[in-house]
This record gives structure tokens, C-alpha cells and sequence, in this order.
């Protein structure tokens, strides 16, 4: 990365770490442990984290850090949701099972076009060879096909399939908040590596996708605790912008 990248991200990160961690968090921390715990000891989920990590890479904002945060937080999002609907909890464990391959496999084919779709095609092939019945794994490839903002999802089969699929839809928005600033953008600008001029002339319209995603969360919880993470990233994102106009823009 170039050296006023790294200079703008370490402000960036300096922003970021004077706010607080989204209510989301303090307010479900019993689900947060249990959807981390599972994440970490369930047989399945560690063989799918094995084989994500030979295939995911991080130069994109879109690697294995960025799925581990997205497969946690869906997983915490369905059992709020899944419990709330008074779910047994076998039917609990078992979306959570689902909602955390969701979140690992959702961006296996994210640099390419139609990447959802062809996502969701490889997550199929993957799914194959684990323990889960064949409508399990249309749950999860229906979620990744419709995990993608802006864009119309298809109708859903059932309701554990809907559940699925909003919650990890919500868990991968999250991350457009704070942790855009911390990690991803600076991952995408390590890709890319854009002239600064060009970096600055496009953050606008990418602040404006950040107010647009705002009001397109989808589960209960999503719609209640979603919009708190954007609001974060649009404050972080609009102070940082001034920095960049005021000490950088400009240098000689």
C-alpha cells in the first residue's frame, strides 16, 4: 500500500476506535458467546474454515477475516430470530449451523462477475460432501444468491430458508459500519490502488451507498440494530473525508 494510504488508514483507525462497539453486541451477549463458541468448536464449521482459508484472499476487503465476522455475526442474528419464533433448540442449533456456512461461503467467488450467483453455485459443490440434507444446502445457496445489496432477492421456499437468508444479509451489512474503515476499504485500496485524486473523487458516491444500504435490512434484528452500524460508518466515514480534503488533498 502506498505510504499516504497508510497514513490515511492509521486515522482512520484512530476514528473508528473512539466509538463505541455497536449496541448489537451489548445487548446479545449470551447469543454473541454462543454463535463464537459454535464457531469455534463445531466439527463442521472448523473443516469449512480449513477449506475457506485456501481459498479466500484478503486483497479484495473480502477474505477470511471479513467471512469469520460475517458467519459470527449471522449466526448471532438467527438465534435471536430463531428463538424469538420459539423454536426448539435443536431447530436453533441447526440454522446456526447453516447461517455460519452462509457466512463463510458467501464471497468464495466474489471477484467474479454475477458473483453471488456463481457463489452460490460453488457453495453447492462444496456443501455436497458435508452433513447436511439437500434442503439445507438450497437454504444456504439461496441466502448467498441473495445476499448481494441493491438487488432483488428471489422468493423463498420456507421460512427457515427466509431466516437464512435475511440474517446473513444483515450480517454481511453490518460490516459496511465501522468496519469498513478499519479494514476493508484500506484492503480494497491495497487492490487497487488508486491515484489519491481518484480515491477522493469516488469516496462520495460510496458515502452515498452507505445511506442507501441503511434501510434495506431485512431481519427484526437486523432492522433494529442495522441502521445504528451505518450511522457509525457514515459519521467515521464523513469526519475522515474532511481529514483527507484538509492534510492531504493538497500536499505538495
Amino acid at each position: 500500500m502506498d505510504a499516504v494510504y497508510l497514513e490515511i488508514r492509521k486515522i482512520a483507525r484512530k476514528i473508528v476506535a473512539r466509538y463505541p462497539r455497536p449496541a448489537f453486541y451489548h445487548d446479545h451477549p449470551f447469543e454473541v458467546r454462543d454463535s463464537r463458541r459454535f464457531f469455534q468448536c463445531n466439527p463442521s464449521i472448523i473443516r469449512l474454515r480449513k477449506e475457506m482459508a485456501g481459498c479466500l484472499d484478503d486483497d479484495f476487503g473480502h477474505g477470511m477475516g471479513h467471512v469469520e465476522k460475517v458467519a459470527i455475526d449471522a449466526g448471532t442474528l438467527v438465534i435471536i430470530e430463531s428463538r424469538l419464533d420459539g423454536q426448539t433448540e435443536n431447530r436453533v442449533q441447526r440454522n446456526l449451523l447453516l447461517a455460519q456456512c452462509a457466512g463463510l461461503l458467501h464471497d468464495i467467488c466474489r471477484k467474479e462477475k454475477s458473483h453471488a450467483e456463481k457463489g452460490a453455485e460453488a457453495a453447492s459443490d462444496i456443501l455436497k460432501t458435508y452433513p447436511l440434507v439437500p434442503d439445507e444446502i438450497t437454504h444456504v445457496c439461496t441466502a448467498i444468491r441473495n445476499h448481494e445489496a441493491f438487488a432483488h432477492p428471489e422468493r423463498l421456499p420456507s421460512h427457515q430458508a427466509h431466516k437464512i437468508s435475511d440474517c446473513l444479509y444483515d450480517a454481511d451489512k453490518f460490516r459496511w459500519g465501522p468496519d469498513n474503515f478499519n479494514h476493508t476499504l484500506w484492503d480494497m485500496v491495497s487492490f487497487l490502488n488508486p491515484p489519491l485524486a481518484t480515491f477522493v473523487d469516488h469516496y462520495p458516491k460510496g458515502m452515498a451507498l452507505l445511506k442507501k444500504i441503511r434501510g434495506t435490512f431485512r431481519s427484526r434484528t437486523g432492522r433494529l440494530y442495522g441502521p445504528q452500524f451505518i450511522d457509525m460508518g457514515l459519521a467515521i466515514g464523513e469526519e475522515l473525508f474532511q481529514v483527507i480534503l484538509t492534510d492531504f488533498i493538497n500536499r505538495p
